[in-house]
């Protein structure tokens, strides 16, 4: 399934969501801002990884996060 910019497959690093089209966790972004790093070094980190495409998951975050609709149906 992929979902934006985010890819689920169960024979992808065994079905946690990643990147679409790497074997990157998006798990791994949000560890590294919680890690007090930066976007950059994210990207240098992991070239395989879009600017446009980190930003994209951000922003999926962001509205999840920021729309009382979306907090109901998922954090309720």
């Amino acid at each position: 399934m992929k979902y934006g910019e985010i890819s689920i497959d169960s024979e992808v690093m065994s079905g946690a969501p990643v990147f679409a089209g790497t074997r990157v966790h998006v798990q791994t972004l949000f560890d590294y801002i919680e890690g007090g790093e930066d976007l950059a070094e994210f990207l240098d980190d992991f070239p395989s990884v879009s600017k446009e495409s980190a930003l994209a998951v951000l922003e999926m975050a962001k509205k999840t996060l920021t729309t009382e609709k979306m907090l109901h149906e998922n954090f309720a």
